[in-house]
């Protein structure tokens, strides 16, 4: 008996696929259709506008108006042209300066700083990010022209004492790192005007000898785990712009009025439930962003509309409290959300600055995609 061999008519086969192919091609072109009348893909359009923008340099004004975004291509080349003639001549221009002052560092391939770093004692300036630095030598005493410490995203664990003999240090930048704790000392920095501790995630605390701060303008300390508003950052009688946001907050000290000067306040992400009446005391407070979950009693005089102060109340997105089962790939770490969220923020409040008024609500939705 011989093999069984089973033959079918290839047309058959052929009607078979043409079918399915039909189908395939019907549900890709009402899948287009959905996605066409889908506002996420306007979203998705304007997000990689902005970020088009952003990446070449564009300020933000020439392509947003009153929260409007124009995606016109012959406007991004338009502003895309006046962008790059004007970043041509200042690096032109930074050529010519030539700053010997300036030390710059960055990249995974740097754990430690260089040998000859100790020999530029001359430094007026250190810029060194995105690298795999833990330790900051007790050598930098002898930088005494230093004026400008910027050390962000590095894995550094703690500042040395001798940091407090920097008597003309007028910023340091300390933000996301892994300290737990900032060095007394640097209290002993009288002239320090700016201080950036946000994103170390594990900062509980700031010295009481930080009191000693007169001159600074600006603090941020977000992203810790404070409980409570620092001491010494109610005696800085100079301070403009406090961001605590992202914290462990629960209520204000009812002396909070003591920062006269005090222009921008960022709260929001804690667990206030109140804010207490010596808010109204702070006469140049023009920007106040809290988290409205959690509030049951404020001041009704923080949210009139006659006076110059922008009251920002964020509810929080049901969409973020979800997690996606598919993205094991995708996880980010606590820092790397809590960047992002600082990079939005500020991005909505330079936005509110070139409006009249707040919007009466804004809605943040927070979404990933995979293609």
């Amino acid at each position: 008996m011989g093999h069984k061999v089973v033959v079918f008519d290839i047309s058959v086969v052929r009607a078979l696929w043409e079918t399915r192919v039909k189908k395939h091609k019907a549900w890709q072109k009402k899948e287009a259709e959905r996605l066409e009348r889908s506002a996420l893909e306007k979203i998705k359009e304007e997000w990689n506008f902005v970020a088009e923008c952003r990446r070449k340099g564009v300020p933000q004004a020439q392509y947003c108006k009153n929260g409007f975004i124009d995606t016109s291509t012959r406007l991004l080349e338009k502003i895309e042209k006046n962008s790059v003639t004007r970043q041509s001549a200042w690096v032109k221009d930074r050529g010519k300066q030539s700053n010997p002052f300036v030390f710059e560092l960055s990249g995974a391939q740097w754990k430690e700083l260089p040998d000859s770093l100790k020999e530029q004692t001359h430094l007026k300036e250190w810029h060194i990010h995105s690298t795999l630095i833990q330790i900051i030598p007790t050598y930098i005493e002898l930088f005494q022209a230093m004026r400008i410490l910027d050390l962000p995203k590095n894995k550094i664990t703690g500042l040395p004492a001798e940091i407090g003999r920097l008597k003309n240090l007028k910023e340091l930048n300390v933000s996301f790192n892994h300290l737990k704790s900032i060095p007394p000392e640097l209290g002993d920095c009288e002239n320090l005007e700016r201080l950036d501790c946000s994103g170390n995630l594990d900062l509980m605390e700031l010295p009481f000898e930080l009191s000693n701060l007169k001159q600074v303008t600006f603090v941020d300390i977000s992203a810790n785990k404070f409980s409570s508003v620092p001491v010494c950052v109610l005696r800085m009688c100079r301070l403009q712009w406090l961001d605590i946001s992202s914290n462990n907050l629960s209520d204000l000290p009812q002396d909070i009025d003591r920062l006269e000067e005090l222009q921008s306040f960022l709260l929001y992400k804690n667990k206030l439930t109140y804010l207490p009446q010596a808010m109204l005391n702070l006469k140049k407070l023009t920007l106040l962003v809290v988290s409205g979950d959690h509030l049951v009693e404020l001041p009704t005089a923080l949210c009139d509309a006659s006076t110059p102060l922008k009251f920002i109340s964020l509810m929080d997105n049901p969409i973020d409290k979800t997690h996606c089962q598919d993205s094991d790939d995708m996880v980010e770490s606590e820092q790397d959300r809590q960047h992002f969220d600082k990079e939005f923020m500020k991005a909505y409040i330079e936005d509110l600055k070139e409006r009249e008024a707040v919007p009466s609500y804004t809605t943040k939705v927070s979404f990933s995609l995979q293609l």
